[in-house]
């Protein structure tokens, strides 16, 4: 017998080749796709950074576009979402010392904090190695078991002990989860009470090298802000680099590399280092309004269902390399992305009438940043979480020629997944899985904030894939710039598929499912969805 989910899969593929009766072959011009990603990624947009010339310029180009368009505002009267921010940078001659070891900003360690006060010190701070820094009752694993880490510096490694092993019992094994993320490792450190938290890169468990690192946290940084100046968050966040590490682990007469292989080990237990650390973190604060930008298509009959097509508009702005100033443009990521979202806009505003659900088509603002526009999007939507459908979102097309597979970001997650089955299949092409789940990409763009408030989403990502030398010398770089020898027909092909999936969501009555037992499920019941 056919399980349930089988036959939505039938169904969704059956719609996928019928060709909806309002609906045109989605027709891709290239002219202005071209123009643009140039634009938004020229060095006059100076990387898009949050709080900068570049994001007005970038603000006032896609409130423009959307205009032009035809769509409505996204937010009431407006297509502009203020986002409430902090623009933190720090004093960057600062510098770590942990017992006799001396780290130097930039090229050993990096630090930064999201609290809002102008100094940040650890003064003779005990340094405490606490493995993966994970605390997960669901998989029996607590790092912090019968430690007081309180007011200390804790140092934890990247990924988690299903990546270190290999094994598929362990975690998710090869594929990483939420535990794995920098961001949770701050997070649960902040709950246990450290003052700082430094995390050890590693190329291979952290999907990149030591100078992404470097260019994405030794510039000027952003952050949403609570009622109480962010004193909950950590007060130092933190990497350190594989060598300053195995100096520090030798300063405490430990090996390193051995004590990582006990740490990926069920039963690891905490090993204060006896050492202490020492680190002045001066801030320049300022307190300013970012945008998220929206214009909607409003349904015909269900204008009160959502359907969002999003991409995010910003970049890293401007560091300094080697004493010169280097504009990071960030033309792969995102403007391609950008663009790609002004493309659907377009073609579905040029449709005979509208779909039935409305189609918001967004571009938030610091997602580089931690998310920042698309949490305070999903913590502040323009209509309640119940009423969005889905959350489609690029970051990253494929600028190369096409191929014949789509990538799926997760399995067994959401009966999205039978969408991009579908589209895919009716395009000839075939989904194939995430050839890199250890880097974790389910949890680093934008959709999963949204997925946080329990509406399910797609991520249509290529960075690196089609292009095997893009992380390595372009990612978070100088190099990622527009090329106009291009190809572009994998940005066509792409954007015809998620048009497809577009047109079928935004046309039927389905609401997909979480299928895994997860708190986004748990949210998205809470919605009676």
């Amino acid at each position: 017998m056919l399980s349930v989910n089988t036959f939505r899969l039938l169904a969704v593929l059956g719609a996928f080749l019928v060709q909806g009766v309002n609906a045109t072959p989605f027709q891709f011009d290239e002219k202005t796709y071209r123009h643009d990603v140039e634009t938004l990624a020229s060095d006059e947009f100076e990387g898009r950074g949050p709080l900068s010339k570049g994001e007005t310029l970038t603000v006032e180009y896609l409130e423009k576009a959307y205009k032009a368009i035809g769509l409505k505002p996204g937010f009431g009267d407006s297509y502009r979402q203020a986002v409430p921010m902090a623009k933190i940078t720090a004093d960057q001659t600062m510098q770590l010392t942990i017992a006799d070891v001396v780290l130097k900003n930039g090229r050993d360690f990096t630090a930064r904090t999201e609290q809002i006060q102008p100094q940040v010190s650890l003064d003779n701070s005990d340094v405490v190695f606490v493995g993966y820094g994970i605390n997960a009752p669901e998989y029996q694993w607590n790092d912090y078991a019968n430690v007081d880490v309180t007011g200390k510096t804790v140092i934890v490694l990247v990924n988690d002990p299903g990546f270190a092993t290999q094994d598929p019992n362990v975690f998710k094994g090869n594929a990483m989860t939420y535990y794995g993320r920098w961001t949770y490792k701050y997070e649960e450190a902040a709950r246990q009470g450290a003052k700082a938290v430094f995390i050890v890169h590693e190329t291979a468990p952290a999907a990149y090298g030591w100078n992404v690192v470097e260019n994405s946290n030794t510039n000027t940084k952003y952050t949403l802000v609570d009622n109480h100046k962010n004193q909950s968050h950590i007060g130092v966040m933190g990497w350190v680099s594989h060598p300053s590490a195995q100096k520090i682990f030798s300063a405490a007469g430990l090996d390193y590399d051995t004590l990582k292989l006990s740490a990926a080990k069920p039963g690891f237990k905490a090993i204060p280092l006896k050492l202490n650390a020492n680190l002045t973190l001066k801030n320049q604060i300022e307190l300013a309004t970012s945008y998220n930008v929206a214009g909607i298509l409003p349904g015909s009959s269900q204008a009160d269902e959502w359907l969002v097509m999003h991409a995010h508009w910003d970049h890293l702005g401007k560091t300094i390399e080697d004493g010169k100033t280097v504009i990071l443009n960030g033309a792969v990521d995102n403007a391609s992305g950008v663009a790609g979202v002004l493309q659907l806009a377009r073609h579905f505003t040029d449709q005979a009438s509208a779909p039935k659900r409305s189609i918001l088509f967004s571009t938030f603002t610091a997602e580089e940043t931690g998310l920042i526009g698309a949490q305070y999007f999903a913590e502040n939507p323009p209509v309640p979480t119940k009423q969005l459908v889905s959350f489609l979102n690029i970051d990253g097309m494929n600028v190369g020629k096409g191929v014949d597979y789509i990538l799926r970001y997760g399995q067994g997650v959401s009966e999205l997944e039978n969408y991009l089955d579908a589209a895919a299949k009716a395009q000839g092409r075939v989904v194939k899985a995430d050839p890199r789940p250890q880097n974790g990409l389910m949890f680093r763009s934008d959709h999963f904030a949204l997925a946080q408030q329990g509406v399910p989403g797609l991520l249509f990502m290529s960075l690196g894939d089609t292009d095997p030398d893009y992380i390595a010398h372009k990612y978070h770089q100088g190099a990622d710039d527009y090329d106009a020898s291009w190809h572009l027909g994998g940005v066509k092909q792409d954007l015809t598929l998620i048009s497809d999936i577009i047109e079928k969501l935004a046309n039927n009555n389905d609401w997909p499912k979480w299928l895994e037992e997860s708190d986004f499920k748990k949210r998205r019941a809470q919605d009676g969805k």
